[in-house]
């Protein structure tokens, strides 16, 4: 039986920032991982996914511009792409990460855990106990649809989507939300000839222009975009093509089958009814990150369903390391609104990036959604190429921005900005929404000329000033 005061299941990225936090604080902490340290966002989500989506949108953002354009005379090398992606995961080793868990004194046991009551974990046959508490970050795991057929055609989840060595001659994408759009575009941009059905419009619960957007793009990047429609049936032939055969009768031939159409749960064999929980299930959790009905038991990242994004984890993960040393060493917790030990801005101001192209970045609130909270709102929208600093980027910008103010407060709740390069202005907007930073006070924020930034005073010109 080994002691330690806290237990981290899961070495992921969020894991590796419950377990720093806490240590800082001068807790003793072990993580358990059953497979590579670093977890899904180093290996198979955010950074072998960007690192395949990059080098098209550069080459196509070269030539969007005349002089630059003339100057790229070849396609994506595919290959040179792949070696790129993998260098950006180690090539799938972990050493590096198991590195930097040794130099920060944070002990590392590899194995399945499983939970055998308060406090105590069990990998390997070999029981662990925390004096303090245990953190369940397992995040979550790929799910299939329910299409007849399509378990056996051994179709790609997201990991094989964004670690397949070889670039399919023709790939089938189900799902149009953020990871569907964004693998769409990226196999399309090395070569792969695309077909994307979706259920609805691509990215449900943004607002509806960005969805309308990247659909447009991807059409003239040549994939076959199909919404409205639902797969009913999936066969891979013995020859290794698979046949899709979609609800408006039509069938689709392809190589490969992607499906991306939601997430599930990684908590189905962690032994949580040894506490009173339901295997499976999400773990609902207070703004600590202490999961409801144990003073001992957390759940952070994708786990808890609050926000199933990396950046969002880590944010949860510093709060949670933070509250689990202070209630261990008899310390006040910071539970209030906006406090030191919680993860507020979980509920109205979170950040996130749709990595198409064009770029989709959002915070906060949508308009329908505010709308839904019986908020007073008033959104302003405003043709992100007709701005100054647009037009300079690439010859015929295309995008659209869009803010959303709470009326009866003055202070804005929600941005969209849609077009290229637009994910590096979505910090100024995540700090307006976060500090609540008043619509008078932003006509005082001047962005500098000519920048695309300068949508943020057409904005403000399209809402009012006040009197």
């Amino acid at each position: 039986m080994t002691d330690y005061d806290l237990i981290v299941i899961g070495a992921g990225a969020v894991g590796e920032n419950v377990a720093d936090y806490a240590h800082k604080r001068g807790l003793s902490v072990a993580v358990v991982e059953a497979e590579l340290v670093g977890g899904e966002c180093s290996y198979w989500a955010c950074m072998p996914s960007k690192a395949l989506l990059r080098s098209g949108h550069a080459v196509a953002a070269a030539k969007r511009v005349d002089g630059a354009a003339q100057a790229v005379t070849g396609a994506v090398d595919a290959a040179k792409v792949l070696a790129r992606r993998n260098s950006f995961t180690s090539d799938y080793q972990d050493d590096s990460q198991v590195a930097w868990l040794e130099s920060a004194d944070i002990a590392l046991i590899r194995g399945h855990a499983r939970i055998t009551g308060e406090k105590t974990v069990e990998v390997g046959g070999e029981t662990h106990t925390a004096r303090a508490a245990v953190a369940v970050v397992t995040g979550s795991l790929h799910q299939l649809p329910d299409v007849p057929g399509l378990a056996d055609a051994q179709p790609w989840g997201t990991r094989e989507g964004t670690s397949a060595q070889q670039v399919p001659e023709s790939l089938l994408v189900i799902g149009g939300g953020v990871a569907g759009s964004e693998l769409a575009t990226a196999w399309a941009s090395l070569g792969s000839k695309v077909t994307l059905v979706a259920r609805h419009g691509l990215l449900g619960g943004m607002e509806p222009f960005a969805g309308e957007l990247v659909a447009d793009a991807m059409r003239e990047l040549g994939i076959d975009v199909r919404t409205g429609v639902n797969p009913t049936r999936v066969d891979r032939d013995e020859h290794g093509l698979v046949t899709t055969t979609l609800d408006d009768g039509t069938t689709v031939v392809t190589s490969e089958v992607l499906a991306a159409t939601g997430r599930k749960a990684h908590t189905a064999d962690l032994g949580l009814e040894s506490v009173g929980l339901t295997p499976g299930d999400w773990l609902q959790v207070d703004d600590t990150m202490l999961v409801q009905g144990t003073d001992w038991l957390y759940a952070v990242g994708d786990v808890n369903h609050r926000a199933l994004l990396t950046h969002q984890g880590k944010y949860q993960a510093r709060a949670a390391g933070e509250a689990i040393a202070a209630r261990a060493q008899g310390r006040p917790v910071h539970a209030e609104p906006w406090g030191a030990h919680v993860a507020t801005a979980d509920h109205a101001a979170v950040p996130q990036v749709t990595f198409t192209d064009p770029e989709v970045a959002s915070v906060g609130l949508t308009e329908a959604a505010a709308r839904e909270q019986g908020i007073d709102v008033r959104a302003v929208e405003y043709d992100l190429g007709a701005v100054a600093g647009s037009a300079l980027q690439a010859d015929g910008y295309t995008g659209r921005a869009k803010m959303v103010v709470d009326e009866s407060r003055g202070v804005v709740i929600g941005v969209t900005f849609v077009g290229q390069d637009v994910a590096e202005m979505l910090h100024a907007a995540t700090i307006a929404v976060v500090g609540e930073v008043p619509v008078d006070r932003l006509w005082h924020a001047v962005p500098a000329y000519p920048t695309m930034n300068e949508v943020w005073l057409r904005l403000l010109e399209t809402h009012g000033r006040p009197e």
